[in-house]
């Protein structure tokens, strides 16, 4: 992590999987994610202007990663082939000063080592708004884990997830969660 002193911030936005193997090219890529970029651009200005610690969450595999398994063979996001990158729309907000990026080889951002490090060393987190894509797993895995975190330690945090800032793929839950049963 290139950021020092966590305890600084007392908001955080978490940008969850806005990279090209879901929103752009790939076996799981949907287009209409790209509907919600211009609303998370605006979130993401917000939180620079208040002074919020942004992180970028990067799904990303080795090409023989187990969770390819649980999407019917589908690889995705796979590391150097370019579907694990930022899309070029936010790209620029990653490289922003009080940023961090994140890989995570799981459906969970809580489960990213980085990640644990970085929210059990942000003590002063108040507030922590989440966006991105893969809302019926990833967002959903992430944020639910991460209040089971703050419930655990018995830290009074508030999360909001912008429903107007998220998407997920167009075959629905009913097809995903069939493929991650039949596992």
């Amino acid at each position: 992590m290139k950021i020092k002193n966590l305890k600084m911030y007392k908001g955080m936005l978490i940008v969850v999987d806005m990279v090209n193997g879901f929103a752009k090219k790939g076996d799981l890529a949907d287009p209409k994610i790209g509907d919600v970029v211009p609303r998370q651009i605006e979130l993401i200005k917000e939180a620079k202007a208040n002074g919020y610690l942004i992180v970028f969450i990067k799904d990303t595999h080795k090409e023989d990663s187990v969770e390819h398994k649980r999407f019917n063979g589908s690889k995705h996001c796979v590391e150097n082939s370019g579907e694990e990158l930022v899309i070029d729309e936010l790209k620029e907000y990653e490289d922003l000063e009080d940023t961090i990026s994140i890989p995570k080889n799981s459906t969970s951002y809580m489960e990213a080592p980085e990640f644990r490090e970085l929210i059990s060393e942000a003590t002063n987190i108040e507030k922590v708004d989440v966006v991105g894509c893969c809302t019926d797993i990833c967002v959903a895995n992430g944020t639910i884990g991460l209040a089971n975190y703050f419930d655990q330690w018995n830290r009074n945090v508030e999360i909001r997830v912008h429903e107007d800032a998220i998407a997920t793929f167009l075959e629905g839950i009913d097809k995903i969660m069939l493929m991650l049963l039949n596992y």
